[in-house]
């Protein structure tokens, strides 16, 4: 079981809702690695993890919930600067990027066809601008033969990310400072719209719906209304557990029970993302 212990709080608060700690959570550690070996093993084809691709939106999330503590903590303390945040992201990930994009063009100038060597070029292009999504979006299905042997496939979740921090960021920023009694409605409004617009696009055009930023978005503001407060705070490690149990079982249950030929994301994606958030909630549980 993860870690249900509370965190401190800081004593600022957001409207009617205690804002927890930004600090370290060793249960959202805990959290990604049970993420990460689904969809590792997916790809692998071990085990019967046949829905193994649904740790992505675990990471989904769990970046929503961070991304909002540390703009909501910078902006209360009156720090947050648009250029550090930025400039945060480019050390985070540029080095492990470009470090990864460094050996897989190696590997892909010695192993690769020229056909198949220029279509991977493309796709670091796509990897170093935050477009892959829409470059394999182009290309084919992401659960399909080629896909599969494609080195840099798995850059579409990262794409999505960072194309949702170019705006996000400038729009909670605008409502903490401006609409701040408004934030939470907005940030569900987003989320609602979003999702329903993940649920008509799959069944119109499922790769649309998987690869594509706003049908997306949903589930990083799941993440990021649980750092506003929007939930109801646990109150005691007990209630952290069953919360967190829950959500194990969520999450376990699409990992073992989709499969390739799942209709997702949509409505179905909603059994991970609802797993991640409540195990993300469940870390706040025993108080203030």
């Amino acid at each position: 079981m993860l870690n249900a212990a509370a965190p401190d709080r800081h004593g600022f608060r957001f409207g009617a809702f205690p804002l927890p700690k930004s600090g370290y959570r060793a249960d959202i550690d805990g959290l990604r690695a049970l993420a990460v070996l689904p969809v590792v093993f997916f790809h692998a084809r071990l085990g019967p993890f046949t829905g193994g691709f649904v740790g992505v939106d675990v990471f989904f999330v769990i970046s929503g919930f961070l991304i909002t503590q540390l703009i909501v903590a910078d902006v209360d303390r009156d720090r947050f600067s648009l250029r550090h945040f930025y400039e945060r992201r480019v050390r985070r990930l540029f080095p492990a990027l470009f470090a990864m994009l460094a050996v897989a063009l190696l590997a892909a100038a010695l192993l690769f066809l020229p056909a198949d060597f220029r279509t991977f070029g493309r796709n670091v292009v796509g990897a170093t601008l935050f477009v892959s999504n829409i470059f394999f979006w182009l290309q084919s299905n992401y659960f399909d033969g080629p896909a599969e042997i494609k080195p840099l496939l798995h850059t579409w979740s990262l794409a999505v990310e960072e194309q949702f921090y170019i705006v996000f960021p400038l729009l909670l920023v605008w409502l903490l400072k401006r609409r701040r009694e408004s934030v939470v409605a907005v940030i569900a409004a987003v989320a609602v719209a979003s999702f329903v617009a993940s649920v008509v696009a799959v069944a119109r055009d499922a790769s649309t719906a998987f690869y594509l930023t706003p049908f997306r978005i949903w589930e990083l503001m799941i993440g990021s209304l649980l750092a506003l407060g929007a939930v109801p705070p646990l109150r005691t490690p007990r209630e952290g557990e069953v919360a967190a149990g829950l959500g194990l079982a969520l999450f376990l249950a699409a990992v073992v029970g989709f499969t390739e030929m799942t209709i997702f994301p949509g409505s179905t994606a909603l059994l991970p993302v609802l797993g991640a958030a409540l195990i993300i909630h469940a870390g706040s549980a025993g108080g203030n």
